[in-house]
């Protein structure tokens, strides 16, 4: 499979996830140059417990659909600066998706680089996850800032990383609530 067929592909998935919808996400800004996308849910578990499933047990939430290898297992984050939001490839093989350029245990998480299909264009994105006390449990927020270059600009694409985003907030969520059962 060639780059161009690989990114229409993914491109294709993506749109797919916009039919799922949430009222706390939305892309703030989009323009041929860049994107902003705000993300938050309301999770009804411990902050400390939240952040621990969404770093610790990404493989257990995360969509196999939105992975190279089409297992979400493979999918796994060494939250320390330096660190991964990474996908292993077979026995050798693996991916980086996201660079770990901040982490402050049960308080944040930033992440650099391009999310997914993103990764093979001219962008680099700033996806910052920040887990805050409510009065029912945890308040999550995600924010994506995306910029660069994309032949087709990336105010094009920006609705379906919202989309893929959603999906996995919402699959986070279920997991962190209820378990394994639950993502």
């Amino acid at each position: 499979m060639t780059q161009k067929s690989t990114l229409k592909a993914f491109t294709a998935s993506l749109v797919a996830c916009l039919m799922v919808t949430n009222a706390n996400a939305e892309v703030l800004d989009s323009a041929p140059g860049g994107f902003t996308i705000s993300h938050q849910t309301k999770i009804s578990a411990a902050r400390i417990d939240v952040y621990n499933a969404a770093v610790n047990n990404i493989g257990d939430w995360w969509s196999d659909d939105h992975t190279l290898s089409g297992n979400a297992g493979n999918m796994y984050i060494a939250a320390r600066t330096q660190g991964c939001f990474c996908e292993r490839l077979g026995s050798a093989g693996g991916v980086v998706h996201l660079i770990v350029t901040f982490v402050n245990p049960g308080v944040i998480l930033r992440l650099t680089g391009g999310l997914g299909p993103l990764g093979l264009l001219g962008v680099s994105g700033n996806m910052t996850w920040e887990f805050e006390d409510s009065e029912d449990g945890t308040m999550m927020t995600l924010n994506y800032a995306v910029g660069g270059y994309y032949a087709g600009g990336l105010d094009s694409i920006a609705e379906a990383v919202n989309g893929v985003l959603i999906e996995q907030m919402t699959g986070l969520k279920a997991f962190a609530e209820n378990g394994p059962e639950g993502g």
